[in-house]
């Protein structure tokens, strides 16, 4: 069974064999990799694929990098190495050909056309030739609409029949042929780590309705869930002494004033320092706790007897809190019961989800010098600057203006250009919390594009490559930096990889729900659309391929058709300044979206 196996791709020529190019697939069992890895290998002995013999070579393993089974199965079905070679670099598409199931509606490259369909069918066309573990997987397609008639079966091969449909109105197609009609996001982004707890640490805990202090002695996981022992200050009744065990859930690292404290409170308000990020009464910020980031408003500061810090008193969006807004039966803001929440004004951060950075916090990282650098705008602050208005729209007009193109970049210059040059409507992503590995990131797409693209109207094509070269130094892709790519990818690795955001849209097909961060219009060259609107290719679109948004977007981008490299479908299209989608959604909410 192909399960017994592991599979590996060439990369480089080996020593030996030389007749084999990079990009061939090859395999060893799992029993002779156990037994290969007792000694620490640099080669491995593997079996080449399309060599119909079990001869095995030792190749270094230097040369080769492993593959999954789905992915062996899906680069299998390719007809050469090189080929073989260049969609595996292609790791968006690889991902997504990964996620596609039966029902998905598809469109598929037969010739200078995209035809529409559903996938019917996803597996082998054949039978592995001995001594090969598995063939290649291949997708069937119904193809749908004006392309039915376009295909060359029935669903039928070889007198196998894998699914069934009418005469030349279904395909086989390997996966660097199909394309979904809704982009396949990643598995849902990751939710922001819990804070790790080690034995020592102090912290407060939350139960029966009240924070308590103590210190971690053990973390342990008991029936799938992460249970902390903890030695109190005073237990549930007020004891000194004593231990609990209770979830990590409620659990916070560091301890937090609570309503048993028997120190005097002294609730003079207080203005915020210059390290606190300007921060003040009614700001909109976020609080790392041990379960999670929690999120609120400030709506009190001041200073706590016995402590040398400055104090916030919270108002939560969720039931973390302690109380109404008292503490020690004093109050000193309302809100309701278990939504208040009394922390040290340096724990909290501006709320990164909203297009937001405070004026004192922007001078204060105006400050910090490039991390990397090079990036050629060193007078340019890290705050953003605005938009170009309509107004100001002459910036962007003229030789040496807008985004400098170079080496393959044009998808990722007009979806930069599109996304920030005359929109704040993805600001957030330019200080959106996120790991520092990414920073960098982050940091060239706010110094190095934006604020030029938006101050000056012109970035050039070095900053562009730098950000390419960035995201390929992280292991996001392997060819950043010399394969023109779709912006989709582009946007999937931004959004989902690096700042973690969720999914923009959310549309259904099929009866399904499916995830996305962008849409691609499509549509068949048999249209009558002449000189066409956004908001007729939108609603064209939806309703040839049978979508609806199954709810509506906070934002949505969208993708203008297009035929492959050598059709043009139209001359021109004229913006649509605004969006009507009612009839696009599932339930007909009467409203509409900014484009």
């Amino acid at each position: 069974m192909s399960s017994d196996y592991l599979y590996f791709i060439l990369t480089e020529t080996p020593e030996r064999p030389r007749h084999i190019s990079p990009g061939r697939i090859c395999f060893i069992s799992g029993f002779n990799f156990r037994s290969k890895l007792r000694d620490s290998p640099t080669k491995l002995p593997v079996v080449f694929m399309d060599t119909r013999t079990s001869l095995s070579y030792e190749i270094e393993m230097s040369c080769m990098t492993e593959l999954s089974a789905d992915e062996a199965e899906l680069l299998q079905a390719l007809s050469g190495d090189a080929e073989r070679l260049r969609w595996f670099r292609d790791e968006a598409a690889l991902h997504t050909a990964v996620g596609l199931t039966v029902g998905s509606p598809v469109t598929v490259e037969e010739g200078a056309q995209l035809l529409r369909g559903i996938i019917r069918y996803i597996g082998r066309l054949t039978r592995p030739n001995y001594p090969e573990p598995i063939t290649g997987r291949f997708f069937g397609i119904e193809l749908q609409g004006d392309d039915k008639g376009k295909g060359n079966t029935d669903g039928t091969l070889n007198y196998e029949t894998f699914f069934t449909c009418k005469k030349d109105c279904g395909i086989f197609v390997p996966f660097s042929r199909v394309r979904p009609v809704v982009p396949i996001s990643p598995s849902p982004p990751a939710q922001p780590e819990r804070e790790e707890l080690l034995p020592g640490d102090r912290v407060t805990y939350f139960i029966k309705n009240y924070y308590r202090l103590g210190m971690v002695v053990d973390v342990k996981e008991k029936g799938g869930e992460q249970l902390v022992r903890i030695s109190t200050d005073t237990d549930e009744n007020g004891k000194t002494g004593g231990e609990v065990e209770i979830s990590i859930q409620c659990v916070v690292k560091g301890e937090v004033p609570t309503e048993a404290d028997s120190t005097d409170v002294n609730t003079s308000p207080l203005e915020p320092n210059a390290g606190d990020l300007g921060l003040s009464v009614n700001s909109m910020v976020e609080l790392a706790l041990a379960s999670g980031n929690s999120y609120g408003i400030i709506r009190w500061i001041g200073m706590l007897p016995g402590r040398q810090e400055t104090m916030a008193g919270l108002e939560l969006e969720d039931e973390k809190g302690v109380s109404d807004g008292t503490f020690k039966n004093e109050r000193f803001f309302e809100c309701p019961p278990k939504r208040a929440l009394f922390v040290k004004l340096s724990s909290c951060r501006p709320d990164s989800r909203f297009q937001y950075l405070s004026a004192s916090h922007s001078e204060m990282m105006s400050k910090h010098e490039d991390p990397e650098g090079d990036s050629g705008h060193s007078a340019v602050t890290l705050d953003a600057f605005p938009p170009v208005s309509t107004e100001q729209i002459q910036v962007l007009v003229g030789r040496m203006k807008g985004i400098q193109g170079h080496c393959n970049s044009c998808y990722m210059d007009a979806a930069l250009f599109s996304l920030f040059s005359c929109s704040s409507a993805l600001d957030s992503m330019l200080f959106k919390t996120t790991e520092p590995q990414d920073a960098p990131i982050q940091h060239t797409l706010l110094h190095d594009i934006v604020n030029p693209l938006r101050s000056k109207g012109f970035v050039e094509a070095r900053h562009i490559m730098k950000l390419r070269q960035q995201l390929q130094n992280h292991g996001y892709s392997r060819s950043f930096t010399t394969d023109e790519k779709d912006p989709e990818e582009f946007l999937i690795v931004i959004m989902h990889h690096i700042l973690a955001l969720e999914p923009l849209l959310k549309l259904s097909a099929g009866g399904k729900v499916q995830e996305s961060y962008c849409y691609q219009i499509f549509l068949d060259q048999n249209h009558s659309l002449v000189l066409p609107t956004v908001q007729q290719l939108l609603e064209h679109s939806f309703h040839s391929a049978g979508l609806k948004l199954a709810e509506v977007p906070s934002c949505l981008m969208l993708q203008m058709p297009r035929f492959g490299k050598k059709f043009k479908m139209f001359d021109k299209i004229i913006p649509s300044l605004e969006l009507d989608i009612t009839d696009l959604l599932s339930e007909g909410e009467q409203t509409h979206t900014e484009n």
